[in-house]
């Protein structure tokens, strides 16, 4: 059994990419080809990807392009240009994006009321995108629901799309072909998409870094969450910061409410590719905290702690989802720690996209996979949580050369990080395992004294 303890421990500055990476056009045209690719594959004439605001992450991924405010369509069939399919405020800003796409005006995909009197009806961007009778249509929107019949995209779409197909073709859900958990295309990732996502972190954790060692007790959570940093990137979620009471009910956003010594807080933040996550008690050691809950680390934070140890230790190439799914019921089953999600899943410009992590999944983790660590208790008691969300890549060794050859100030970080879990946290992580954050399994119960983390004995 993993034995663990608090120490004193001084948390390096690992560094932070200076410029922001950029996914180029020819890899966004190389992500088109592949999905025809599977597409044809699947017996599929032609797929019709659909986004939000909050659902964007296979459209940016497929094209660089999100939607703001309004929803949009991509239609990709065969052969010919990909076209989009755009409400009134989106037709200038898709191009931006660095794929080249036809581009058109589909008032219906604008925000109610707008006006629609120039540019085409959906059922008129549709055919003249390709979708016609006969056809095979996939729909990808950003959930699979079972069985292929059952399609996550707005009625108004699909019955567009049955109606132009008709009398024999017919319409499925393909959004699997993104984001299955064993090979769908956004889960398995190519190095600079990697490189991006280690911005993204460095990023995110260094936020979270900065407000666990500057808030004081009496800022406002709104005064708090500042210290986070946000720099404008496109949020995976919404900035998350709550102490007191309101923390123990979980996503809620900072209010005026100061925060008070004794208090129990929680912070999250994440942007495209990256989430970080701690909890804790606003106390200095367990002599301030409630008598009835004095063993804390103890009670939660140890066995959490070396439930999330064994874990690390346990992630590789090859490693299956069931076994990483057994590590955390074999040590955190017990109803007391509240563990109801799943104990880790696949991240990407959203912050969850799939899971292979499930009771008996033999789903193996491949290179290139990107994982958070995501083991939350809630305990729904005075003992409240605590929590280490962190992203990980999974690498082979020949992903690993490339990414050292061709970045090899991301490759420091990544090594520095890792040399950090092992010989100051005691963490043995396998090679294959690639920190991206820049506060790696760094975890203080007690946040005012952040240089007071949990290690392996």
């Amino acid at each position: 059994m993993t034995t663990t303890r608090l120490q004193d421990v001084e948390l390096p500055d690992f560094g932070s990419p200076s410029e922001v990476p950029v996914i180029q056009g020819d890899i966004h045209a190389r992500r088109i080809d592949e999905l025809r690719r599977r597409v044809a594959a699947a017996g599929l004439d032609d797929v019709v990807v659909y986004a939000d605001r909050e659902h964007s992450a296979n459209l940016s991924y497929l094209t660089g392009f999100d939607p703001r405010f309004e929803e949009a369509l991509l239609v990709l069939g065969q052969t010919g240009p990909p076209v989009l399919l755009v409400g009134n405020e989106c037709v200038g800003m898709a191009k931006a994006a660095p794929l080249d796409m036809e581009v058109r005006l589909t008032p219906v995909l604008s925000l109610p009321g707008q006006p629609d009197s120039v540019g085409k009806t959906l059922r008129e961007g549709l055919a003249d995108a390709g979708i016609g009778a006969g056809q095979r249509v996939g729909a990808i929107g950003w959930k699979e629901l079972g069985p292929r019949n059952r399609i996550d995209v707005p009625a108004f779409v699909v019955d567009d799309v049955r109606d132009l197909t008709e009398p024999n073709g017919s319409v499925e859900s393909a959004t699997w072909l993104l984001i299955d958990p064993a090979d769908g295309m956004r889960v398995v990732n190519e190095v600079e998409q990697i490189v991006y996502f280690e911005y993204a972190a460095s990023h995110t954790s260094s936020g979270v870094r900065r407000l666990i060692f500057e808030f004081e007790p009496g800022m406002t959570e709104q005064d708090a969450v500042a210290l986070l940093g946000w720099n404008g990137a496109p949020l995976s979620c919404h900035l998350m910061l709550t102490a007191g009471e309101r923390a123990r009910l979980g996503l809620l956003s900072p209010g005026h409410r100061p925060i008070a010594h004794g208090d129990p807080l929680t912070v999250a933040y994440g942007i495209w590719g990256a989430l970080n996550c701690r909890a804790g008690f606003v106390v200095s050691g367990p002599d301030e905290l409630d008598s009835a809950i004095a063993d804390y680390v103890d009670r939660l934070v140890a066995p959490y702690f070396a439930a999330v140890v064994e874990w690390y230790e346990a992630i590789h190439v090859g490693q299956t989802g069931g076994a990483l799914w057994e590590i955390v019921e074999r040590r955190l089953g017990d109803p007391f720690f509240g563990i109801f999600l799943n104990p880790g899943h696949q991240i990407h410009l959203d912050e969850w996209v799939n899971t292979p992590v499930r009771h008996g999944s033999n789903i193996e983790l491949q290179s290139g996979m990107a994982m958070q660590v995501d083991i939350i208790p809630a305990t729904g008691t005075q003992y409240f949580t605590t929590n280490i969300e962190d992203g990980v890549v999974i690498a082979d060794s020949s992903l690993r050369a490339v990414l050292a050859e061709t970045y090899p100030d991301v490759w420091a970080r990544v090594e520095a990080r890792r040399r950090f879990m092992r010989e100051v946290l005691g963490i043995s992580i396998h090679e294959d395992v690639l920190p991206l954050s820049n506060i790696p399994a760094y975890l203080p119960p007690f946040l005012l004294r952040p240089d007071r983390v949990m290690t392996v004995a």
